[in-house]
């Protein structure tokens, strides 16, 4: 894939979480802990394994490619070159969450599934990715 000057940058959102990593492992690598903070799905956390998420678009191919316990889940998100990843890093007194959503495309460029523009999906996706790290907080915490 070349490095287009033009794609859109990576959506990378952070919080704080009051939690010992592997609690917080738990909630980014089982299906039951993601659909508790972000969206139903089958997912297992094995390299290589083909699951989906039921969007509000409708049901995202994806596939896990790669699984670093505690720190990192990655995986390609549906079919338009997405790839999302959770990342957890032990600090003082917790956890810190990242998303990286990347794989975006040239502005202009139509998500398919969205029939609308690259960057009209992913100032929406940004602030979602804004409200799902917000309610991973309060789902860990709880």
């Amino acid at each position: 894939m070349t490095n287009n000057q033009n794609t859109l940058p990576d959506i990378v959102q952070s919080i704080f979480v009051q939690a010992p990593i592997q609690k917080v492992w738990n909630y980014i690598s089982t299906a039951e802990g993601i659909a508790e903070w972000f969206m139903p799905s089958d997912f297992k956390a094995e390299e290589g394994f083909e699951f989906t998420i039921q969007s509000p678009f409708g049901p995202s191919p994806c596939k896990v490619i790669e699984v670093d316990e505690p720190n990192t889940i990655k995986f390609m998100w549906d079919t338009d070159g997405w790839i999302a990843t959770f990342q957890l890093k032990e600090v003082e007194n917790g956890t810190e969450f990242t998303v990286i959503h990347g794989g975006w495309k040239e502005a202009e460029t139509i998500v398919p599934k969205a029939k609308a523009p690259q960057s009209a999906i992913r100032d929406t996706m940004n602030n979602g990715w804004a409200g799902i790290v917000k309610k991973f907080k309060q789902v860990v915490e709880g």
